[in-house]
């Protein structure tokens, strides 16, 4: 009976060393899979500013643009004005 127990005993602390070598194995598995996706996280948030900042700077070009736009669209407007005007004052 002691004999059998002691095999039982070996038998059970064999498949704990086993799956203990596994689960071991899986953590480190998963341990490197988490670096990567950390590290993919960093590089997409380092993406994701220069973006934005891309962004922002082409904003303020265009917003640049609309103003010189809209600043030639109001001396045009006074100078026709102006010219509206000069000829009413001649006729």
């Amino acid at each position: 009976m002691l004999d059998n127990t002691l095999s039982e005993l070996e038998t059970a602390i064999r498949d704990l060393l086993q799956r203990n070598q596994r689960l071991t194995a899986r953590t480190q598995e998963l341990e490197q899979a988490l670096l990567a996706a950390r590290e993919e996280n960093d590089t997409l948030q380092l993406s994701l500013l220069e973006q934005e900042e891309h962004g922002a700077s082409t904003r303020q070009r265009v917003e640049g643009l609309l103003a010189l736009l809209s600043a030639q669209s109001v001396e045009q407007a006074v100078a026709a004005d102006a010219e509206q005007r000069h000829a009413a004052s001649v006729e």
